[in-house]
């Protein structure tokens, strides 16, 4: 079992816990189950010392010398047992570092992986140390900061301003002499801190020719430090991140449709399903057809082309109760496109540029009664939309409509938490292609469009950020003449 204190340095002590969210009930003889975030381990064969300190370990942080001298006698027997169960629980342990001042850790290792291993070598005098380019740092809800990194098997909870102080003086690479100097701590205490981040893997250590592996690292190198941790965080349900919001109460589940009452508005074209199946190109005849780049004409759209278009590619089908495996009913929509569970949080608003019908302006499209009602008659923040969409086409003309897509996050967050924008993504996806689809079955062009314009689309719809927010653009006009 590792020893208490790091060697021959008397100012720092090892600490182990195990996570709040793990318990532990009595099995059968001697057989206890672990029930952890990453599921049941049936630990067979654990002698009695061994069960008293896991109970141990579970209040909180404490010190391997403080377990073994309640273990009484056979200490050998028992730490190998100890370090057995540990290693298989190696998911759920905490590892902390404290100061012998008695005022609890400077900071905890708290594991985001599985079978995560927390190897704390020592780094060797004089080699350089810095933070990994992935490492971020934010309040933590416990008062402290966090540490992260989604390369990283743990997440570091800096809970006094040692920890702080020595994460901090990692932004480029440094010797622990150096950053003794800058903090005032002792070069021990810094050392035992700079191993445990490293352990982590928020830390650095270079290696004998002051180089950094993940500076060389061909397959890192493609990636920003902003989308790896959302690609890391949006495939799994992380412990430790974005809490869940609460399930729906009476009352307070979001409405399957948002209620726009400003503005005037129109009804819209509905088409006869069945007369369009009799007459639309076949699945394979859309798919084969090859989609072209955006090109733009100066043709007008009519109001009956948008209303099919939104009829067949958008429209509230039928209303109903849905059910998630084990969890709770929710109202839910049928819709053409595909969404998880239902939900159906996106919202479309129709920038109408050239129509025979329509005025100009920014439209809300309520798919449930097939409606457009106008919430910005502003020609100026149209026009500077319709610039945005038309830069993005990489094209010299505006789109006769834009389709701007929102997410109305409380109707699909409270069902999957921290994954709910990166799903909220796949359904933009979903959505574009029965757009990409309809519209060549109409004879017309849908494209999708990259628009990079921070907060100004937001206002521009007059959304209620960050309850809705904008997430995909669309323009619609007449295919190109061949």
């Amino acid at each position: 079992m590792p020893a208490d204190r790091p060697e021959g340095n008397p100012e720092t002590v090892r600490l182990w816990s195990l996570t709040e969210d793990t318990l532990l009930e009595a099995g059968d003889d001697d057989t206890i189950v672990a029930i952890t975030w990453w599921g049941e381990y049936e630990l067979a064969g654990i002698p009695v010392p061994v069960r008293e300190s896991l109970n141990r370990l579970l209040l909180g942080p404490v010190s391997m010398g403080n377990l073994a001298s309640s273990a009484g006698a056979g200490a050998e027997e028992w730490a190998g047992a100890l370090r057995k169960v540990l290693n298989r629980l190696s998911g759920s342990v905490v590892h902390s570092l404290a100061l012998d001042d008695g005022r609890g850790p400077v900071l905890s290792a708290i594991p985001v992986t599985q079978s995560p291993v927390f190897p704390a070598d020592p780094v060797p005098p004089g080699r350089l140390v810095k933070l990994s380019r992935f490492s971020t740092m934010r309040p933590d809800d416990g008062g402290g900061l966090l540490l992260e990194s989604p390369r990283a098997r743990y997440r570091v909870a800096l809970l006094r301003p040692p920890a702080v102080a020595v994460a901090s003086s990692l932004a480029g690479p440094v010797t622990l002499a150096q950053v003794a100097e800058t903090t005032g701590l002792s070069e021990p205490v810094v050392a035992d801190v700079v191993a445990f981040l490293a352990a982590a893997g928020v830390a650095l250590v270079a290696d004998d020719w002051a180089e950094f592996a993940e500076d060389s690292d061909a397959d890192l190198a493609v990636w920003s430090p902003e989308d790896l941790i959302f690609h890391a965080r949006s495939r799994t349900w992380q412990k430790g991140g974005p809490p869940a919001a609460e399930g729906p109460r009476a009352g307070t589940e979001p409405p399957v449709v948002k209620q726009i009452t400003a503005g005037p508005t129109f009804p819209l074209h509905r088409p006869d399903p069945t007369v369009l199946e009799a007459t639309d190109p076949t699945l394979t005849a859309l798919l084969e057809d090859d989609h072209t780049c955006p090109e733009l004409t100066e043709r007008a759209l009519t109001a009956d082309q948008i209303g099919e278009f939104l009829y067949r590619a958008a429209r509230v089908r039928s209303i109903g109760p849905a059910y998630l495996p084990g969890g709770p009913g929710h109202e839910a929509s049928q819709r053409p496109y595909f969404s998880i569970a239902c939900l159906y949080e996106l919202e479309i608003y129709v920038g109408i540029n050239r129509c025979a019908d329509l005025a100009r302006g920014i439209y809300h499209y309520d798919p449930l009664w097939h409606t457009l009602t106008l919430i910005n008659d502003d020609l100026g923040v149209l026009d500077g939309m319709l610039d945005l969409a038309m830069i993005g086409a990489g094209s010299h003309r505006r789109p006769s409509v834009l389709l701007t897509m929102t997410a109305r996050m409380s109707r699909i967050a409270w069902v999957l938490g921290s994954a709910a924008y990166a799903t909220t993504l796949v359904h933009v996806g979903a959505l574009q292609q029965v757009l990409y689809l309809t519209a060549k079955a109409m004879g017309l062009a849908a494209h999708a469009v990259p628009v990079d314009a921070g907060d100004r689309v937001d206002r521009s719809l007059k959304l209620e950020w960050p309850a809705e927010v904008s997430v995909g653009e669309c323009v619609l006009d007449f295919a190109p003449s061949r």
